[in-house]
């Protein structure tokens, strides 16, 4: 039996290539009840929802990252976690994160989906809607380059898991199953966790 990992309350850079499998664990994690639906933010969710489908995301970008910041920092000054599901393999994509997360107090967490990129290529051939090649081996490169666990620790961050996957015979579901996060819906509930803030001492 693998040791969970307990993930504390807080932003959770989910970091990867296309294909890599990220937005199947989120939808893991959601479907096992151990975040609600609401506790994930998804760049590609928020430009569909903001835009409709196709949207280009070169033009509204901005606007999708201005809504994800919005939004993650309105789960974080309740005390909740925010999963960012993006690639967040490059720095200026992550750069505003952990500055949302210091007004908190909130540790922020990276959990790297490092797959090689024969697995990313077939896993892109297996999605619904198939990721060009030249497009996984960039980003593949930009995981390598500029999201290596050094580099993301230097940004700020407090702490880097790798998520096992296909390499590992681990499928979304059992690396599910290895994360548990808090502070996801304790305020539903009506009660507090130990050693949370009044709302008066959160920063806004």
């Amino acid at each position: 039996m693998e040791t969970s990992v307990l993930v504390p309350a807080g932003p959770v850079l989910l970091v990867g290539a296309p294909a890599a499998g990220k937005s199947a664990f989120a939808g893991a994690l959601v479907a096992q009840g151990r975040l609600p639906a609401a506790a994930v933010v998804s760049s590609d969710a928020i430009a569909e929802e903001l835009f409709g489908p196709g949207a280009d995301r070169g033009t509204v970008g901005a606007q999708v990252f201005e809504e994800r910041d919005r939004r993650v920092a309105e789960r974080l000054h309740e005390g909740r976690t925010a999963v960012i599901d993006a690639t967040n393999v490059l720095p200026r994509g992550r750069e505003r994160l952990p500055a949302i997360a210091r007004k908190s107090g909130a540790p922020v967490t990276a959990l790297r989906f490092a797959l090689h990129e024969p697995v990313l290529l077939l896993q892109s051939r297996e999605r619904a809607t198939r990721i060009p090649d030249a497009r996984i081996h960039v980003y593949a490169a930009l995981l390598r380059d500029t999201a290596d666990a050094r580099r993301l620790l230097t940004e700020g961050v407090s702490a880097v898991h790798e998520v096992p996957g296909r390499a590992q015979g681990v499928r979304a579901a059992e690396a599910a199953r290895r994360f548990r996060f808090e502070g996801c819906e304790w305020r539903e509930e009506g009660r507090r966790p130990a050693g949370t803030a009044n709302d008066a001492d959160t920063p806004p």
